[in-house]
């Protein structure tokens, strides 16, 4: 159960976004820009990142939604998004993104241990310094976006197909199109859901 009154049809970081929307929406406007806006890093590419960040901190909501949304921009293909939680070294990705996951996995743990090496070996596989700022980024912010969601014990569904159905929508339509409507519907909620506590707490 979430540590405060969260919207119980929002599972996941939907539930503390509605909470608080003013803080949604620049977080949105960041996740957006990070991992939908044009780049040389595809969009599965950097949902891989995030996807591989989120499941090192053991965030489910995290690592299962952008999981699913790195499998819908990689044509369905779940095995290899698990193959990169897991071993990313065996995955049949470039060895751009490979050594882009190392440099990931550093900033997880802490961002003192990104070496030059680690940076160098990026480089000689064809990494840009854009790619590798980009790629520093994404692993930071998925840092606080897990932690918010842990922090806050958010509730986070285990049904695979739950994340798969909302990642094939964010990956189409966008992370800030897709809250926007979530965020829209909640507030229409509210008001009626303040309504009927304080209607009935004059009986």
């Amino acid at each position: 159960m979430p540590h405060i009154a969260l919207p119980s049809d929002l599972p996941g970081i939907r539930g503390a976004m509605a909470f608080r929307p003013e803080t949604a929406r620049p977080l949105n406007a960041l996740v957006e820009a990070l991992l939908q806006a044009p780049n040389t890093l595809t969009r599965g590419e950097r949902e891989l990142i995030a996807a591989y960040v989120s499941s090192r901190n053991g965030t489910r909501y995290c690592h299962s939604i952008h999981g699913a949304v790195a499998a819908a921009h990689l044509s369905g293909n779940e095995a290899l998004v698990r193959q990169v939680k897991t071993d990313f070294m065996r995955a049949a990705i470039s060895d751009k993104l490979k050594a882009l996951l190392v440099i990931a996995g550093r900033v997880q743990q802490d961002g003192k241990l990104v070496t030059a090496a680690d940076v160098e070996a990026a480089r000689k596989q064809g990494a840009t310094d854009l790619e590798i700022h980009d790629t520093v980024l994404i692993a930071a912010a998925f840092c606080m976006y897990n932690r918010y969601v842990d922090g806050l014990d958010t509730n986070q569904p285990e049904d695979e197909a739950f994340y798969r159905e909302r990642g094939r929508r964010v990956a189409r339509d966008g992370y800030v199109t897709v809250s926007e409507e979530y965020l829209a519907r909640h507030a229409a909620k509210a008001p009626a859901a303040q309504e009927s506590r304080t209607y009935s707490h004059t009986y």
